[in-house]
């Protein structure tokens, strides 16, 4: 059985891939399909999360074994789970993240499922646009969300250090200052 994948970035709007894996194949070789598709080294940790219908992340498939889940929770890695073992129907999402410091990642969905085909490796049928950067530089990053923060303030239109709401008659309430003589 063959799984056809579609992949896209909040990053980049016009960019798209898609790649066709076998089910059997582990989410080791989906993972390397997905970094050689946009041309991503192979050196970082990353994480697949299968997700439910809003994207919310649901389970973990990881690259290593960190030791950071509870025990009564499975560790599922990605050299060791068949897709076939998490993944069974159309519509199932999944997001790549491929860069844990500043949470950068790919949405994935499973659109198409091809039961009587099977496929020795993973391959990609469909390239739209430029991939984003693997990484980006902190300080760049930094200023952006600086600047996604202020704009957010400005449409809020508060002015933290206005006066307008001041009233003197509150400041006292509860705070008298004694007269000592």
């Amino acid at each position: 059985m063959v799984y056809r994948f579609k992949l896209v970035s909040d990053e980049v709007s016009n960019f798209a891939r898609e790649i066709e894996i076998d089910s059997e194949n582990t989410f080791l070789q989906l993972r390397n399909a997905v970094l050689d598709s946009v041309d991503f080294a192979k050196d970082e940790l990353d994480s697949f999360f299968l997700c439910d219908d809003d994207w919310q992340k649901q389970e973990e498939i990881t690259l290593e074994d960190m030791g950071h889940t509870a025990s009564d929770t499975d560790t599922w890695l990605m050299e060791e789970t068949p897709l076939s073992e998490l993944i069974e129907e159309e519509g199932q999402r999944m997001i790549f993240v491929y860069d844990y410091l500043t949470e950068r990642s790919f949405f994935m969905e499973l659109k198409e499922i091809y039961p009587s085909r099977t496929l020795a490796d993973p391959v990609c049928t469909f390239k739209k646009g430029k991939a984003p950067k693997q990484s980006v530089d902190l300080d760049e990053f930094d200023k952006k969300i600086d600047l996604k923060a202020q704009d957010k303030i400005e449409d809020l239109d508060i002015d933290v250090f206005s006066t307008d709401d001041f009233n003197e008659e509150d400041l006292g309430d509860g705070f008298d200052i004694m007269n000592i003589n």
